[in-house]
């Protein structure tokens, strides 16, 4: 996930850059940079990692090696800040990425190619945070080498830092390439504990999450977000299928429904394969009926059981969800296909079938 940063230590004056820090706080920000001694009085505010010259800092922001040693020596995480006006500035800062947990650099005549050159040179050494001004610059910084920098720090005010706080979502969203599946099977199998995943966001029609039996085959299962006759809405849940089950969480990753609990991150998923992290607020297992679902994409035969019940639906190749009770043999309804298998919930490289 890309960073966010945000610049609080231009004005003197601690009032006018109180609203900085709050609005990185209300937009989700990972960090702000303030002035020595400040560290207190941000985490008034809120819980957010303080950047700073200080030893009171979650983040200790040095300009030589010197003091990064100290840093490093005290095992707190570190942050190499530096303005690239020279090539030597650039060989500088990839010579700190050796020794610190970030840089953080700046140019004041902006060329893509240092940054070029610092990606290649620092990608899995440490994370390279580049300080931009408005939207576009965040663009291209985020974007460079398809791989980009880990994030931006923004010197801004609190209407640009928005903005750039939709186009760094927009950039770390994961894209999926779903596939319309075939229904081969649809038989009830009795009771079973099944669990509702409710999240502390409101799904869109034609969203919901990536669950099924095989880690590497998972079904798109609508939110419920339909209304019925019978049953109110609730646009914050996926009634999501048995304990067992596979659901897709962030950074590629798998995680049993039984082990989900408030405070974890699940992804969300439209029926145009587009994503977002959600957070759970509540877990609910209960027992209910389960029904057995199997498709077919190519040779390959994919399954999961779901809720017998007409409020719990799948997704078709429109966006179009379809209650399970009205599933038939035949109908097509999208998936996530992997050609790999997963073991505690990574992607692995061996033979794993799953029945």
């Amino acid at each position: 996930m890309k960073e966010l940063w945000v610049r609080a230590n231009q004005d003197s004056s601690w009032d006018k850059r109180k609203g900085l820090i709050t609005t990185a706080l209300e937009s989700g920000a990972n960090a702000v940079i303030v002035h020595e001694g400040e560290a207190s009085k941000v985490k008034e505010l809120g819980k957010i990692d303080v950047v700073a010259d200080d030893t009171d800092a979650d983040i200790f922001l040095g300009k030589d090696i010197k003091s990064l040693r100290w840093g490093k020596k005290k095992k707190r995480k570190t942050a190499f800040y530096r303005k690239i006006e020279s090539k030597e500035d650039e060989k500088m800062i990839a010579n700190a990425g050796n020794y610190v947990d970030y840089v953080v650099i700046k140019a004041t005549d902006w060329k893509i190619i240092p940054l070029e050159n610092l990606i290649a040179e620092l990608r899995n050494k440490c994370k390279i945070i580049v300080e931009v001004s408005g939207v576009e610059d965040a663009k291209l910084a985020l974007q460079t080498l398809e791989v980009g920098s880990d994030g931006v720090l923004v010197d801004a005010g609190v209407n640009e830092i928005k903005k750039i706080k939709k186009v760094l979502d927009e950039v770390s969203a994961e894209m999926l390439d779903l596939k319309p599946v075939k229904i081969t099977r649809i038989t009830p199998v009795g009771m079973g504990d099944r669990a509702c995943i409710d999240t502390c966001s409101i799904f869109n029609m034609g969203e919901g999450m990536l669950v099924g039996s095989q880690s590497n085959a998972l079904f798109l299962v609508h939110s419920e977000t339909i209304e019925t006759p019978y049953v109110e809405t609730r646009p914050f849940r996926v009634n999501a299928g048995p304990v067992h089950a596979y659901v897709r969480v962030a950074d590629q990753k798998t995680k049993y429904l039984s082990e989900l609990k408030a405070g974890d991150e699940v992804l969300g998923v439209d029926w145009q394969g587009k994503t977002r992290k959600l957070i759970v607020g509540r877990a609910k297992i209960e027992k209910r009926p389960l029904m057995l679902i199997e498709a077919k994409f190519n040779q390959m035969s994919i399954r999961t059981l779901l809720q017998n019940a007409e409020t719990i639906r799948l997704v078709d190749k429109n966006g179009k969800a379809i209650s399970v009770v009205e599933l038939k043999i035949g109908d097509e309804v999208l998936a996530y296909i992997e050609d790999i298998g997963r073991h505690f919930g990574m992607k692995v490289e061996e033979s794993i079938e799953e029945k």
